[in-house]
């Protein structure tokens, strides 16, 4: 291990600049700024993610994976539209696009449809590339051309397959989250990568994570979109989930999927139902990742050459 940081003195001044536009971006658009707790004593309970935990005589927390269970609380509170930039933690993530730290960029948007927040979100990513608006694509298309299936209609078995041939992963070994995910990355991310910016909506149900479901074209679809830069996932948005019950039931979904696969359940964290009873206004949110923006506008191939010190270094 070297003492030194893997990024130089130019890429140190361009992520300080970075951030600097993120906040001048938001100051012009009468979004406040806000800070929340890093340790808490709640995580997030989606399959795919692992926590941090962290233990002191008295006090048993996690390092948060995001900051928007304590936004929520915020918006609960009467806070208007918000934004947060600064650290979260998720286990088991390295390699080129993931360290178990990162600097992750949350906002919301009461009032905001997901299409408006779509357009903001291109607005800012655009900005700091440089490119063109990005385009819009259909989550089913993608999955029916690249991935040869259709999470709507095709049986758990013939996505595991279909994930298994991509990966090389046994799909006796797959849950349909999981075949979905690996053909998103395995087939659907290469075919992105020369395409630049790309959003990517209308996922099915059981992709909705905390945002809302409509009926539209005939099928259940998550009101949430996904935004990639030439193949690099860059960001998740949703038209955000405001009811409590539903919360719950979710809560409960994510943790019989979580000891499926040999996880430990999350405790529901009691702070956000709360708040959700309360009353949290109709909002888009968006979580955007800044080293990877950061990597994209300096044509980094990694990580490790945007972070001061990243995972390797430590």
């Amino acid at each position: 291990m070297s003492w030194q940081p893997g990024a130089s003195l130019p890429m140190l001044r361009a992520r300080a600049r970075l951030r600097q536009r993120v906040r001048d971006f938001f100051a012009e658009r009468g979004v406040l700024e806000v800070d929340t707790p890093v340790l808490g004593r709640y995580g997030v309970s989606e399959p795919a993610i692992d926590s941090i935990r962290t233990s002191a005589p008295g006090f048993d927390g996690i390092l948060q994976t995001s900051p928007e269970y304590f936004m929520k609380r915020l918006l609960a509170a009467g806070s208007g539209p918000i934004y947060q930039m600064g650290p979260v933690f998720r286990a088991g993530e390295s390699g080129r696009r993931h360290n178990p730290e990162f600097t992750m960029l949350e906002w919301y948007r009461p009032g905001f449809s997901l299409a408006d927040l779509m357009e903001e979100v291109g607005a800012l990513v655009s900005w700091n590339l440089d490119t063109a608006p990005p385009a819009v694509r259909c989550y089913r298309d993608l999955m029916r051309r690249h991935g040869r299936v259709d999470p709507w209609t095709d049986e758990d078995d013939v996505l595991s397959a279909r994930a298994s041939e991509a990966s090389g992963i046994d799909a006796a070994d797959l849950d349909r989250g999981m075949a979905l995910d690996l053909l998103m990355s395995h087939r659907v991310e290469p075919a992105l990568a020369h395409e630049g910016p790309v959003f990517v909506r209308g996922y099915p149900p059981d992709q909705a994570a905390l945002s809302e479901v409509i009926r539209e074209g005939g099928v259940d679809v998550a009101q949430r979109f996904e935004l990639y830069v030439n193949g690099v996932e860059l960001c998740n948005g949703y038209q955000e989930l405001t009811d409590a019950a539903e919360q719950r039931a979710r809560f409960e979904r994510d943790n019989q999927e979580r000891r499926q696969r040999g996880a430990p359940g999350m405790t529901p964290d009691p702070g956000l139902l709360a708040a959700l009873e309360a009353g949290i206004p109709v909002c888009s949110g968006v979580a955007l990742g800044v080293d990877r923006l950061l990597m994209l506008q300096m044509g980094a191939a990694s990580l490790d050459e945007v972070l001061p010190f990243s995972a390797e270094r430590l």
